[in-house]
Order: structure tokens, then C-alpha cells, then sequence
């Protein structure tokens, strides 16, 4: 099972992660509380993820906010982004673990439209069942999104360290006003290494 994080986050990078859970550790991972990571605190997520990822395998790609504005345009959005790294991720782990009985993702378009983000890509991971909000009915796609948060609140907060700056997270009036502080500290070009220039956070600091 695979899912991201970061993609409504103004600041940070995004992450994409999928994970194998074998039938054997349903219980360690329900005792653990392994659910979607929207629904944790991130100190439970701190704490808990280092037990999972030592006995749940994984793959995770960290996509930076200066790869992510090179990379955005008209024809490779966020969707398709997206799109591009649950492949690399799944096709990592079938490659490994091929007597997968399910691959699941947790849906953000449609099937059609996700294989067509991918019709250009050499090896396609197929078969897959996509549904909405799958952290909280597939355990692998829990375990993923748990990660995920793991690997994004290292990176995040190694962010606010980079420019000595608390960076909040989401993208409300709150994120803006701290923008607003790092264009009239750094220059508004700092924001291509800390946040996703597409949002509509960054038209509005053009005046700064």
C-alpha cells in the first residue's frame, strides 16, 4: 500500500512511501495504533514509526521543495507528480515481494486518469485497487502514511533550522505571515528551497 504526505503543506517537501504488511504482523501493528497519520499526534508519530520501520518494509522517496518548482508545470501537476512517485515506490517493492496479494494506494484520481499520468512510464506497477481514504481500511496504506509523516516531520523541521524560523504547517493566513518574513528577511527567492511555488501562498507575497 502506498501514500503521501506534504502535498497541502506550503513549506516542506513531499513524501511518498509504500510499505508490505504481511498477514503475521497485523497485530503488532494494531497494538501499536497504526492508523491513518492525519488522526495522530506527531509525538505518537515520533514514537511509534521507529517500531514499525524496523519490521515493516518500505520504500520512501522525499521529493524537495527546489525539485518539486523545477519539476511543476502545466503538463507534470501535483497529481501527476504524485502519480509518478507511488509508481516508482510500488514497482520497488512487487519487485521484491512479488506474491503480493493486494496492491492498494489510497486514491487521489481516478484509475484511468492515474495510468494516463503514466502512460509515458517504462514499467507501470497495474492491478492495483484504489480507494478513498484507505489509511483507514488497509494496514499497509496506514503504515505508509505514518512514515510518510515521520520522514516529512524530520524534514520539516530541518527546514525551519536551515533559516533559524518555527515554519508552520498547512497553508492558512498563518503560513503567509511567516512567508511574508522570510521574503523581507531572505528575499523572495529563498521560497523556492522552502515552499511549493504553485500555491497561491506565494502569488500573494510577489508585492513584498
Amino acid at each position: 500500500g502506498s501514500d503521501e504526505v506534504g502535498t497541502g503543506d506550503y513549506f516542506g517537501p513531499i513524501i511518498v512511501t509504500a510499505s508490505f504488511v504481511d498477514i503475521s504482523k497485523k497485530s503488532f501493528l494494531y497494538d501499536l495504533g497504526v492508523r491513518d497519520s492525519k488522526k495522530i499526534t506527531d509525538e505518537k508519530i515520533m514514537d511509534v514509526v521507529p517500531k514499525i520501520i524496523k519490521r515493516i518494509p518500505y520504500k520512501s522517496l522525499i521529493v524537495s521543495n527546489s525539485d518539486y518548482n523545477k519539476s511543476y508545470s502545466k503538463d507534470l501537476n501535483m497529481n501527476k507528480i504524485k502519480a509518478v512517485l507511488h509508481n516508482k515506490v510500488l514497482n520497488e517493492l512487487t519487485d521484491k515481494y512479488k506474491d503480493t496479494d493486494y496492491v492498494v494506494v489510497d486514491q487521489f484520481a481516478k484509475e484511468m486518469v492515474y495510468y494516463s499520468y503514466l502512460k509515458n512510464t517504462p514499467k507501470v506497477c497495474r492491478n492495483i485497487t484504489f480507494t478513498t481514504k484507505a489509511e483507514d481500511k488497509c494496514l499497509s496504506v496506514a503504515c505508509a502514511s505514518m512514515i510518510s509523516r515521520y520522514i516529512f516531520i524530520k524534514e520539516f523541521d530541518k527546514l525551519g533550522q536551515s533559516i533559524d524560523m518555527f515554519l508552520p504547517k498547512g497553508a492558512g493566513t498563518n503560513v503567509d505571515e511567516v512567508a511574508q518574513k522570510i521574503v523581507q528577511k531572505y528575499g523572495y527567492n529563498k521560497l523556492y528551497e522552502l515552499a511549493k511555488m504553485n500555491f497561491k501562498n506565494a502569488e500573494k507575497l510577489k508585492t513584498y
